[in-house]
């Protein structure tokens, strides 16, 4: 099933990233502050507008919920980097005008409904400035399901070993098909599964570079629990999702912090992974060991917190997680 949206999400997922990597290399990130305070570059627009076009164009009834909008760009002060973005977009999509790339972009602010789309056109947005590790997340829910995603990482090598070769992969898991990784330049694909022979302190932990994505403290001391001991991995975006499935790393966690106990996460920032995940043998739930709920708008409003693991770990993880809030 989903054989056509999946050719489609790849060869959109595949533009986005040649787009993305034409701006890093041409140092062109020029960066915006969103209301929220978050970055925002130009590489963000342009590849929200080539994916959106490409969904538009082949699954015009679906509704797409992205993270960005064109509003910032209706200020007159924005003007000429609306014009570097749509010169980007025409170098994918020749006959694109800036009033294009404006009504692609805006096709992000669709809701959520029984079959959508959801989109993060650069997640890891500080990585890329960084020129680390990001993704472009793309994922199909239908019943509040994810039923397809795509993770494109650009900065990511092929092999993990060797880390300064081969660089930029394509996680593609469809349900009950399994999870693939497939090389961005060359005729190279491979079936992923989770590690799930590691135990104690072999076991690896991955979290963001950016320490307020989750509460460091209770991740440690989980983990001590656990038995670990080796130095955690860090690494941008929902990349972090690819390295749990490839087996580069057992456990991924989100921990609210305290001070945002209340906060819910965006279905854009892990619906993709999350499959990427399960379909390569592992368990991605919340805290609380629920399902995540694409099914309510665009944050997990009924999920706290975030578990990625190889699955033979989790049930441990969550029973250390209930038995620390006791």
């Amino acid at each position: 099933m989903w054989k056509i949206e999946k050719q489609m999400a790849i060869a959109a997922a595949r533009v986005a990233a040649t787009l993305c990597e034409q701006v890093r290399a041409q140092q062109d990130e020029q960066t915006l502050q969103k209301a929220d305070r978050s970055p925002v570059t130009i590489a963000d627009f342009g590849c929200q507008a080539v994916i959106c076009q490409a969904l538009q164009t082949n699954f015009p009834d679906d509704p797409v919920v992205a993270e960005e909008d064109a509003l910032i760009f209706k200020q007159p002060e924005n003007k000429s980097r609306w014009e570097q973005i749509t010169e980007y977009v025409k170098s994918q999509i020749a006959s694109a005008t800036p009033e294009d790339v404006a009504a692609w972009i805006d096709r992000g602010n669709g809701q959520v409904a029984r079959r959508y789309w959801t989109l993060d056109p650069i997640d890891g947005t500080k990585g890329f400035i960084r020129g680390d590790q990001y993704a472009i997340a793309l994922a199909l829910i239908e019943e509040g399901e994810v039923k397809l995603g795509i993770l494109a990482c650009p900065a990511l090598p092929f092999h993990p070993e060797q880390p300064n070769q081969d660089k930029g992969v394509l996680f593609v898991a469809v349900q009950g098909e399994g999870t693939e990784m497939i090389s961005l330049h060359r005729n190279q694909s491979v079936s992923v599964r989770v590690n799930q022979e590691q135990t104690g302190e072999k076991l690896r932990l991955i979290e963001s570079v950016e320490s307020a994505h989750s509460d460091r403290a209770k991740y440690r001391e989980l983990a001590a629990k656990l038995g670990i001991t080796q130095t955690f991995l860090q690494m941008d975006s929902q990349a972090k999702y690819g390295a749990v499935a490839r087996g580069q790393a057992d456990l991924y966690l989100r921990i609210p912090r305290p001070e945002n106990l209340s906060r819910r996460e965006n279905i854009w920032d892990h619906a993709a992974g999350a499959i990427v995940v399960t379909e390569a043998g592992g368990k991605v739930t919340d805290l609380n060991g629920n399902n995540l709920d694409f099914s309510l708008g665009s944050k997990l409003t009924n999920n706290l917190g975030i578990v990625a693991s190889n699955g033979a770990i989790h049930n441990q993880v969550l029973s250390i997680w209930a038995k620390s809030r006791n």
